[in-house]
């Protein structure tokens, strides 16, 4: 386990902000972490940064003791602000060769490791240019240069995307996958679902400084869907047709409207090609099928009752 929290306490007088929260993460995930604000998401994160002292429990992180080798576990942790954090009278190199010094890099890793951030965040070019002169997207990026000059081995990025265009945004996540593949875990947090979806290997749901869900993205949709519902687009459709879809097994229901056939099915019931073969056996051309499946939208509503943004 790279980071092991157990019975994780924090209280800011009567407000408890982290409740008993356990998390394990193993090397090589890309850790999501989930809540609304007022989740305890930000006061874990800096437990893990050593920012916010805990009342009780344990954090261990390479497998030793935070509160004994604070000092050495910090030299192996990068971390991506949600607030860009640069320097604005530096120039992009100078900046990272500003963060490359504070973790004390040789004078010939710190430069080699420093064209490595700006080139990997594609601002090797840019590298003599004041951040006055990027775009958001860019800064973002220099961010992440500076997060990432010392190679650690755990990344934590918090809402590294917000504010940013769309192609900046594509690039920071590729880029995430990129430092993944090449050795870090990473531990991301974000109030994009769809970011989550698409690169979090493992993601834990907060609210209320407590863990209320676990998994991988399936598993976090297999909690709360209950149903299977398929919408069928057919060429004229008849009463008998629909009859006999209802006798097939698994099947809940069946409603025509308009051509589009709405069926729901038990969850695992695996049944659409029974369904499909019916209705071609009635002599009925299927014209699009579109199964509607949870998304962590879903999950998360279900779980906590409120937008990722309350």
């Amino acid at each position: 386990m790279v980071v092991a929290i157990k019975d994780l306490v924090k209280r800011y007088n009567e407000l408890l902000a982290v409740d008993n929260v356990s998390i394990k993460i193993k090397e090589g995930e890309i850790f999501g972490l989930l809540g609304p604000n007022g989740a305890g998401k930000t006061t874990t994160i800096n437990i893990l940064l050593g920012l916010t002292k805990i009342d009780a429990g344990k954090v261990e992180i390479f497998g030793k003791d935070f509160n004994s080798h604070e000092n050495e576990i910090k030299k192996h942790i990068g971390l991506v602000p949600q607030e860009i954090s640069v320097f604005e009278d530096l120039t992009a190199y100078e900046n990272v060769m500003f963060f490359g010094k504070l973790y004390g890099l040789s004078k010939t890793v710190l430069k080699a490791n420093v064209k490595e951030a700006l080139e990997f965040t594609g601002l090797w070019e840019r590298r003599k240019d004041f951040p006055t002169k990027f775009s958001g997207g860019m800064k973002r990026r220099l961010n992440i240069a500076c997060a990432i000059v010392h190679q650690p081995k755990l990344i934590i990025m918090d809402e590294p995307t917000v504010g940013i265009d769309p192609q900046s945004r594509k690039h920071i996540l590729e880029s995430v996958k990129k430092l993944n593949e090449r050795g870090s875990t990473v531990i991301y947090t974000s109030h994009y679902m769809e970011e989550i979806e698409e690169i979090c290997t493992y993601i834990t749901i907060m609210d209320y400084g407590r863990v209320i869900a676990n998994g991988t993205k399936e598993e976090l949709k297999g909690l709360v869907a209950s149903d299977e519902i398929a919408e069928i687009t057919v060429e004229g459709t008849n009463f008998s047709m629909i009859d006999d879809i209802k006798q097939i097994d698994g099947v809940k229901e069946a409603v025509n409207e308009e051509g589009v056939l709405t069926i729901t099915s038990a969850k695992g019931s695996n049944n659409l090609g029974k369904i499909i073969n019916t209705i071609a056996d009635k002599g009925q051309e299927v014209t699009n099928v579109d199964i509607q499946k949870p998304t962590l939208e879903t999950v998360f509503l279900t779980l906590t009752g409120r937008t990722l943004r309350d």
